[in-house]
């Protein structure tokens, strides 16, 4: 099992601070830029520009323009979705308008920058619509000649004002598209999240399990072997004391050995399962215990720690229940699973009742540990054979 996976912080979103939407290709800063450019271009060239009279009229008309240009870099969610089209509409009235009662300047860049935004922030029906009313009343101002400009300006001019349009529904295609792979890398890291969050409390149920195996029986008994020593003291009974405190030192240092062999077992970086299980076999007792079939090849690592931690549950139980009694371990590799068959014979010597009969968790933790594999288990007494009266812990996992 891995580590729990670190996840990396979600960084800032693409739409936070400069109220553009960033999509690759854009540069909010040379947005804003050019709009400035046209309001001081506009301001600077276009007459006549007065308190009365038309001079007025065109002075309200470049304000109206500014403002209508400078508002495409608000915050989406500063203007209602409902009053985007009549703001973006009353914005090319003004911009016609504007051609017709200036007699010089740039007042049609007004409408061309504004057409533009209107292909970005308007889904492509609604956009085309507004596009061709722009270059109809713009085209319209300078072919019935409604201003004193329209001798600078040929009609076909007003005409292109909602070229732009396709330049902005370009522009619209591409930030969707941004959009949609930033919502699927989002999605990727939330999946990630959660699996990171699984991971830890897979980890955490087996680490669990683990400590079970390695305490859970071991130190029932050392307890209740230390009680009957603290009991004896009373009595007198020296000899007793000592077997009681022998006992407990004796199922310290079999504790011992089992941590160490969970301690592997918990490590990635395990031993081979042949060699970890031949050794575990050896400082229990069990020398050329073990039966290899089939062509040895390396296991999952889970795989590994799970058969590993089965046989170190099993000998445990045997050693606990059939003390003296012979054990044999067969390991076969299939094609495509891996099984463990750990057999014991009957006690032949008494059964030590001061270490307990454990908690009856330990069958169940091997199932448990078991099906995280998607193996199967067999567990009963031997019937027949040489072991027969003994018990036989039998396990096939894939891998």
């Amino acid at each position: 099992m891995p580590e729990a996976q670190s996840v990396p912080e979600q960084g800032p979103a693409p739409h936070q601070g400069a109220g553009l939407r960033l999509v690759p290709g854009q540069n909010p800063w040379l947005q804003r830029a050019l709009t400035v450019f046209v309001i001081v271009a506009a301001f600077w060239t276009v007459r006549p520009l007065g308190p009365s009279g038309r001079g007025l009229a065109v002075a309200v008309l470049l304000l109206v323009n500014s403002a209508a240009l400078a508002a495409r870099h608000l915050p989406e969610d500063w203007i209602p979705p409902r009053l985007v089209p009549v703001w973006l509409t009353l914005g090319i009235v003004a911009a016609a308008a504007l051609i017709g009662v200036s007699s010089t300047g740039s007042s049609y860049l007004f409408a061309y920058f504004l057409v533009g935004h209107i292909g970005v922030r308007l889904e492509p029906r609604k956009s085309l619509t507004l596009a061709a009313l722009c270059g109809l009343l713009c085209g319209g101002v300078l072919y019935f000649r409604l201003g004193p400009g329209h001798n600078l300006l040929p009609w076909t001019l007003g005409l292109t004002t909602g070229g732009p349009v396709l330049i902005g529904i370009l522009n619209r295609s591409r930030e969707k598209a941004f959009a949609a792979a930033l919502s699927a890398a989002e999605s990727a890291e939330r999946a990630a999240r959660a699996e990171a969050r699984t991971a830890v409390l897979t980890e955490r149920s087996r680490i669990a399990r683990d400590v079970h195996d390695v305490l859970a029986h071991s130190l029932a008994g050392i307890n209740m072997q230390l009680e009957l020593a603290d009991a004896l003291i009373d009595t007198g009974d020296l000899e007793r004391v000592r077997e009681a405190n022998r006992k407990a030192h004796s199922m310290v240092k079999e504790s011992l050995k089992q941590a160490q062999w969970t301690v592997h077992a918990l490590r990635e970086d395990a031993l081979p399962l042949v060699e970890s299980l031949t050794a575990m076999l050896d400082t229990s007792g069990h020398r050329d215990a073990l039966t290899v079939t089939g062509t040895v090849r390396e296991v999952p690592s889970r795989v590994t720690q799970g058969l590993l931690r089965i046989a170190q549950e099993s000998l445990t139980n045997a050693a606990r229940h059939a003390p003296g009694a012979e054990v044999r371990v067969e390991l076969a590799f299939g094609a495509a699973s891996t099984a463990l068959r750990i057999r014991n014979g009957p006690a032949t010597r008494t059964v030590n009742t001061g270490t307990g009969t454990g908690s009856g968790m330990g069958l169940i933790g091997i199932r448990e540990r078991v099906a995280l594999l998607e193996g199967t288990i067999t567990a009963g007494p031997v019937t027949e054979g040489p072991e027969a009266g003994g018990w036989q812990v039998e396990t096939v996992i894939p891998g």
